[in-house]
């Protein structure tokens, strides 16, 4: 008896090298294959083609680091010059450069306390103002003292356009976020950027109970968590091994997309109590920006179902979606099990994104609405 258990543990380690051999082969196989499918149907895809505006577009930044550099990549291809500026030098930046229009990302978090006093200056100067916001609902408490001071409002979320529309502002639209080409793209994946289930953003409550309550089935699995917060979990010990928390860059957030067999993502609860500043209790219809840059990746996304998403992208045949903590662990489940619907609805999806969802094609709306 005792020979055979020194058997048993001497061949315990070679049982596990085979089986990371045979895991990583799949891991290999599955990847390379995305990669290659994807690229085929990127370069067979048309360029798309936009209008060009002969105009000077001033844009001031946010701190959104992927949705920044979206946006000036569209305004440069799309507009005779991009002028880009901070948000406390924007009064200062037009009148020395005398733009056509001046863009404001968002207005919130990193702007001034004289922000709406610098926007009013750059309006005496006759330059025409748009403001778009990336955000909404879950500041609506603050976007009413901001939209008086603009000449266009632009927003992604639909529910928003009356209520700003209520407060006496003519110019209104509804202008949904996109992905950043340039940024989001299928790509191999490196072994530290694999995974089995991956989800990015901070760990708001909703997200804190969704994932706990899903933890039976991310057990044993390959889970990557990237956020702040997410060491409140009650399963953290058990899931702590793929939780980073803090922030990642955009280059390294479509890394992890492009190396996890299945993306969540799950939208913030619009009436959150702690976080968000939504005391009208404005519904949360839209699709957050992430839906788009996961597409983009050429990633199989499993998303919560918001009531716009079926403008944007098919359920069941460009994504995947789920309404309960239970749906979706069935889905995951089953996806693991199939790759290959896996991949045809990521790259039905990423084809959509590429062809509809640039920020090239939004801020082609937004310019032809300013200038017609």
């Amino acid at each position: 008896m005792r020979k055979r258990v020194k058997r048993e543990r001497r061949l315990r380690p070679a049982k596990m090298a085979e089986k990371a051999r045979s895991e990583g082969y799949i891991r290999g196989w599955e990847q390379g294959r995305r990669y290659g499918v994807s690229q085929t149907v990127l370069n067979r895809l048309p360029a798309p083609a936009f209008a060009f505006f002969e105009k000077r577009v001033m844009f001031v930044l946010q701190g959104f680091e992927a949705i920044d550099a979206g946006i000036q990549q569209g305004l440069a291809s799309l507009t005779r010059e991009l002028i880009v500026c901070k948000a406390e030098h924007m009064l200062q930046t037009a009148a020395a450069s005398r733009p056509d229009m001046m863009l404001v990302l968002n207005g919130l978090h990193v702007f001034p306390e004289d922000h709406l006093a610098q926007a009013d200056g750059v309006r005496r100067l006759g330059i025409k103002t748009a403001i778009w916001f990336a955000d909404d609902p879950y500041f609506m408490d603050l976007t009413p003292a901001i939209v008086p001071h603009y000449d266009y409002i632009f927003t992604h979320e639909r529910n928003a356009v009356a209520y700003y529309r209520s407060l006496g502002c003519e110019r209104v639209f509804h202008l949904p976020l996109a992905a950043a080409g340039h940024i989001y793209y299928p790509q191999p994946a490196e072994p530290s950027y694999l995974s089995d289930v991956c989800f990015i953003g901070n760990a708001f409550p909703n997200r804190i109970d969704f994932i706990d309550r899903l933890a039976p089935v991310l057990a044993g699995r390959k889970v990557v968590l990237i956020g702040a917060l997410w060491d409140r979990l009650k399963h953290y010990k058990q899931l702590r091994a793929g939780i980073h928390l803090g922030w990642k860059p955009m280059d390294e957030a479509a890394k992890f997309y492009n190396g996890a067999r299945i993306v969540l993502n799950l939208h913030r609860a619009p009436l959150d109590p702690v976080y968000s500043k939504n005391a009208i209790g404005l519904p949360a219809g839209s699709i957050n920006p992430r839906t788009y840059e996961i597409a983009a990746c050429g990633a199989f996304q499993l998303t919560d179902l918001r009531g716009d998403l079926v403008e944007f992208y098919t359920p069941g045949t460009e994504i995947e979606t789920f309404q309960s903590p239970e749906d979706c662990a069935g889905k995951v489940l089953y996806y693991l099990q199939n790759e290959e619907e896996r991949r045809k609805i990521a790259v039905r999806g990423m084809m959509r994104t590429r062809v509809s969802h640039s920020f090239e094609a939004r801020l082609g709306q937004l310019l032809q609405i300013v200038f017609g």
